[in-house]
């Protein structure tokens, strides 16, 4: 379907393609770009990982701080969850998407161009607020797409997302092996200028309101939500703690990897991340598994493949195949279960999709600046041992998380 057709639609699932294919309720077309844009926004969080050691040089910040340029990064997302999120519910989405898109162009340059460490820290701030153009366009597809198919729609929207965390790192291995770390950033500025400048050319421009509350009632309805839904507290503390193992993992793994005995580059660095990129676009399909009833069973799975994982990565130094396949089986684990806590939580609440992926996804930049923060830390003081020991308990706290919440369940059933 020709997206310029479904401007005269109040909602896109009413429209009848007129040529192309439509899925979900949505075109194609649109499916592909917010993935698109997704990836090229989330990405941005994540450019500084592969870099912490050359960012440390720069500045002359220690091995033991460096890991606060990640944590800050996510503080100015977890802000912009809590306090831009949920604009979506009762703004015109299309203009909060495009300037959203424009104005991290503006921060990426800010923070390429930066002269010292203060001015680093506070343009990663500003990127990590405005990256969350990415749960708004993921509450965007839950709120266009058919019911029964609302999972699958999200899953496909939320691989883009995988897709920016994990091909992050390569890119910006590439990046900056041939520029240095600042053409990372300046590149990804304009990438965010021209994803802004499309969106603002193919978004319907009379897509649905969802609440006709005011601002402040909308941010006081947030934390009522996580009172009355049991589903979303225990689906948000599982995204604490999944994120919190995911972050101790790739913010830390730069630092033995690019140390004696392998003297890696950032491209090959990046490398790890294409590798785990097929482990989590595996796991996009747990959409359609939550679809069909098997949410419970996909989490239970996933979150032991988590613990699991743990076991292989800290075959590093020793045996870097071994430690890959760890690395897979992480990314796959932490992406199945993200993907089915999306899908169940958007059910919930069908007239508030950007409060609720905003209360949810706090927990997720909260856990990830948790594991930023812990896995340096660790490795300064126990070296990758540690790291791996930080990662498996967050891991192994999310597991009996879930168990717990699961036999209360199945008791109360009975």
């Amino acid at each position: 379907m020709d997206t310029m057709d479904t401007r005269d639609c109040r909602r896109a699932e009413n429209c009848a393609p007129a040529n192309g294919r439509q899925v979900f309720g949505l075109s194609h077309w649109m499916l592909v770009v917010f993935a698109i844009t997704c990836a090229s926004s989330v990405a941005n969080i994540y450019y500084a990982q592969p870099l912490l050691d050359t960012i440390a040089t720069t500045f002359d910040i220690d091995a033991a701080r460096v890991g606060l340029l990640v944590t800050l990064t996510q503080i100015g997302y977890a802000a912009g969850l809590l306090f831009i999120v949920p604009l979506g519910d009762f703004v015109n989405r299309r203009k909060l998407i495009v300037a959203q898109a424009l104005l991290s162009a503006v921060a990426l340059a800010g923070v390429g161009s930066a002269p010292g460490a203060p001015f680093l820290f506070a343009g990663m701030v500003l990127v990590g607020l405005l990256a969350v153009v990415v749960q708004v366009l993921v509450a965007l597809t839950a709120t266009l797409a058919r019911p029964e198919e609302r999972g699958r729609a999200v899953g496909l929207v939320t691989s883009g997302v995988v897709i920016g965390i994990l091909a992050a790192r390569f890119v910006a291995g590439v990046l900056a092996d041939a520029g240095g770390w600042r053409a990372v950033y300046f590149s990804s500025a304009g990438l965010m200028l021209l994803m802004g400048l499309l969106l603002a050319y193919i978004l319907p421009r009379d897509i649905p309101v969802a609440s006709a509350e005011r601002y402040g009632a909308v941010l006081k309805s947030i934390p009522a939500l996580f009172f009355r839904e049991p589903l979303l507290r225990l689906r948000a503390g599982l995204a604490f703690l999944i994120f919190a193992s995911f972050s101790t993992l790739w913010t830390a793994m730069v630092l033995p990897l690019s140390a004696a005995p392998f003297h890696l580059s950032h491209t090959q660095i990046g490398l790890f991340g294409l590798a785990g990129l097929a482990g989590a676009l595996a796991a996009s399909r747990a959409g359609r598994l939550a679809d069909r009833g098997l949410a419970e069973r996909t989490t239970g799975f996933s979150l032991v493949l988590l613990v699991v994982s743990w076991v292989a990565i800290g075959f590093l130094p020793h045996a870097l195949a071994v430690f890959t396949i760890g690395v897979v089986l992480l990314d796959f684990a932490v992406q199945a279960v993200h993907v089915t806590n999306q899908s169940l939580i958007f059910a919930t609440r069908p007239e508030a999709h950007s409060r609720l992926v905003a209360g949810y996804m706090v927990f997720y930049s909260a856990g990830s600046a948790l594991g930023a923060i812990a896995s340096t830390a660790s490795y300064a003081r126990y070296g990758w041992t540690g790291v791996c020991l930080t990662g498996a308990a967050f891991s192994l706290a999310g597991l009996l998380l879930w168990a717990c919440s699961y036999a209360k369940t199945r008791r109360r059933v009975s």
